[in-house]
Formats: C-alpha cells, structure tokens, sequence
C-alpha cells in the first residue's frame, strides 16, 4: 500500500521506516526541510537502534522517502497516519498539531474522489479523533464518513526497542468509525501475524492510556515499597523483587524453566520514569479524570511517588556526605531517562542536578550518546560539566550517582571507583551493582531501596 505519515518525530519516523521494510511505500512528511533533507540522506534526527541502517536501507530500495508537501503525498497515498506531538499545556494536551494536520488533510481530500483512509497515530485522549479529527476533516474535505475512513491505531513502542516493538507487535488495536474504515486500514498490516483487535475510537484511545497507566503505576508501586524498606532498616528491596518475582503467576514455571515476562522489569524499584510518554499521558489521564469528576486517586498517587523519588538520592547522598554538598565534586551517570535511547524529557538525572547546583556542589555528568549529539539548551543552560568518559567523569569525585542502567555502567567494578575517586561513594538510582561486592570493596554503596 502506499501510506503517508504526517510527522517525522519519534513515532512518524519509527512507523514510516517499520512499514517501509514490509514492504509499502511510505512518504514522511514534515514542515522542516532541514529535517527532511536529512531524512532522505539516512539520518535519523534522533537516536535509536538501527534507525540510521533501516531507513538508509528503505531508502536505498525506493520504498521510502520524506517531503515537506502534505497535500501531494496524501494524494498520492492510500492511508494517512497522524503522527505529530501532543505536547502537554498546564498538563493538558495540547492538540494544535492535531488540527492542523486535520485540516491540511481535509484540505487535500477535497481535491479527489477516491477513498482514503485516516488514521490517528498520536496519542489522545478518548473522544478526540471522533469529537475533534473527523470534524475538522469534514469541513475542509467537505467529505461524509463512508467518503473517507477513519481509524485510531495507537503504538506501543519502547525508546530502545522501538523498531522490534513496531516490526514485531505484541498486539495491533484498531480503533474504527466504521466497519469498511478497518477493514481497509487492516491491510497495512496484512504481514503481520499479531492479534487484531477491532473497536471503537474511544475505546483505541483508552488502551493506549491504559497500558501506560499500568506500567506506570507498577513503577510507582515499586518506588513506594523501596520507600518503605528504606524506613524499615534491614531490608534491601532488591531482595525483595527477586522473591517477588518468583510467584508464578508473575512467573510461569512449565516444569523445565521458568518464564520471566517482560512486565517485570517495571516491579523494580529505582529513580522514577521520565521520556516523552509516561509522565505526559499519566498527568493527562488525571486531568481527562478531573474534567469527569472521577476521583482517580491511584492515577495521583502515581504523579506524587515518580515527581518526588529522585529525591531519595540526594537523601542517601547528603547522609553519606555528612550533610555537606558545597564545593563537592559530584558525578551524575546518566542523563537519557533510561538506556539506548537520547531522550532527555522528564529525565529523573536534572531535578538531581539542580537539587546539587542548589546545593552549591561542582556537578560532572556523563551520558554515552548524549555527549555525540548537539548538546540541548536543557543542559546548555546549566552549569555543569559534560565529561566526555567515564573515566574523565569520576577523577577525583567526592560521590557518583547512577541515573541510567547503561550497559557501560553496569559493567563498571568496584576498583574502578577505588581507582578514580576522590572518596568512594556511589549512590546506585537503578540498583544495577552488587551490594555485597561493592561494600566488601570498601565502597560507600547506597541505594534505592536500601537503609
């Protein structure tokens, strides 16, 4: 099929290159030519794996390309995905890209007579692609439903492992305003074997919410009972975890081995979630709430455990300083809100930073691929340093804190840090080393979960 995608952010570019190696021909379309002319030259604008190599490939093969003409694309295609940012406002989703794209695509609709089918890609809340899209397309295409289709198709994409989740989906929600709507949007993913589930738009809405909720919570959830362990004294709720984990209802065991879902990765306690999803679409969730005059109190509770956790470091940090940051050399490992990915949005590591500028500490901070990309205005305007290795990044340090679970710094060893620092302090925000090697090191180890 030949598909647009308004939008060449995380999710546009994601979508356009996973369904480009199935084979359809896809246009990206976006307004910045700039981003555009480094998208048809292979470039990804933003880091994750293999993005660079598949979209050079798709490239390469003609099945893919980008433009910054909306209105020719969408008539050249069979399907068009919204696919641009819903930022929040005062924690309300700002939908302003939404309509605009309604609109330019209204606008090209009216000047054919074939059927094309919409689909939302962005996350909203339910009732907007019915209440707001479909509106805004009518009036501009002057087009009836039956004339166009319309579908809402969440993604469920992991930063880090977006390309796997979008090749190979666990599941494909199609949210329809009409049955001939799905059926016609379905054949996009007619080589995909994942289980279809067809309903309504509010109810594709809502699964999108809903799974973030969840995992979310299950996070939030985690952090609590770190808290708890921590104010207990003698437990460590890594221990915790792996007991925890070990119920087969969390873990099936089939008699020869025991299967370990990947939801356990979100029962574990660390620093709190951050990135472009789960603190956007959950505060949105407890304002959709509000609106209804729902009391969503878990929904709350989720906001207030993740806003206040990476405050846990500093507490550990402050006891295992005596109190002093003034003039202290800290280290921050980890400035992407979790690996393999260079998304900074609502990363626990700068509520910690500024907590240690505040405090009147000398703040180093170290990130893999952050330090390879433009350095962002979020970090140019603060006054740190971005150490280019770890090595350089830990010399002389009074004390590191581990942010991100890198896999540089899980690998990292207790006489690397005897080696390098100043004093051998580490508090662990992700619990990705060795208690016990780490204290018999003579390391001052702290952790989330951990008196």
């Amino acid at each position: 099929m030949k598909i647009a995608i308004v939008g060449t952010g995380y999710v546009g570019l994601i979508t356009g290159v996973s369904l480009a190696v199935l084979g359809h021909q896809v246009i990206c379309i976006d307004e910045d030519p700039k981003k555009v002319s480094m998208i048809k030259n292979g470039k990804s604008p933003f880091f994750e794996p293999q993005i660079d190599q598949l979209l050079k490939k798709v490239t390469e093969q003609h099945l893919f390309t980008a433009t910054t003409d909306l209105a020719a694309s969408v008539l050249e295609s069979d399907v068009t995905f919204i696919a641009v940012g819903t930022p929040t406002t005062n924690n309300r989703l700002d939908l302003s890209y939404i309509k605009k794209a309604s609109e330019q695509i209204g606008k090209a609709l009216k000047m054919t007579k074939k059927y094309h089918v919409i689909a939302v890609k962005s996350t909203v809340l339910p009732g907007v692609t019915e209440k707001i899209v479909k509106p805004i397309i009518e009036k501009y295409s002057k087009k009836k439903i039956g004339e166009f289709g319309l579908c809402m198709n969440p993604e469920f994409l992991r930063e880090g492992s977006a390309l796997e989740d979008a090749l190979n989906p666990d599941r494909i929600v199609i949210g329809q305003i009409d049955n001939k709507s799905g059926e016609e949007f379905a054949k996009i993913y007619n080589n995909i074997s994942a289980p279809k589930i067809f309903t309504n738009l509010q109810t594709a809405e809502m699964t999108k919410y809903a799974s973030n909720s969840l995992l979310a919570t299950l996070i939030s959830f985690s952090n609590e009972m770190a808290r708890l362990a921590e104010a207990a004294g003698g437990i460590d709720i890594t221990d915790v975890w792996r007991g925890v984990h070990l119920d087969k209802r969390l873990s099936p065991f089939d008699g020869k081995r025991r299967i370990k879902p990947g939801i356990l990765n979100y029962i574990l306690s660390g620093c709190g979630f951050g990135g472009s999803c789960f603190p956007k679409d959950i505060k949105a969730l407890a304002n959709f709430a509000k609106d209804l005059k729902v009391d969503a109190k878990i929904i709350e509770s989720v906001i207030d455990v993740n806003n206040t956790q990476p405050q846990r470091l500093m507490i550990h940090l402050k006891n295992s300083l005596g109190n002093k940051l003034k003039n202290k050399r800290i280290v921050v490992l980890g400035l992407a809100f979790k690996p393999n990915t260079d998304d900074l949005r609502e990363s626990p590591a700068f509520p910690v930073i500024e907590a240690l500028i505040s405090g009147g500490s000398k703040v180093i901070a170290h990130d893999p691929i952050a330090y390879q990309k433009n350095i962002p205005k979020q970090l140019a305007d603060l006054p740190i340093i971005l150490a280019s290795s770890v090595q350089g990044a830990v010399r002389n340090a009074d004390a590191v804190i581990v942010i991100t679970s890198w896999a540089e710094y899980i690998k990292l060893t207790p006489q690397f840090f005897k080696k390098h620092m100043k004093i051998p302090i580490v508090i662990d925000g992700r619990r990705i080393y060795d208690k016990n090697s780490f204290l018999n090191a003579g390391i001052i180890y702290k952790g989330i979960g951990l008196s």
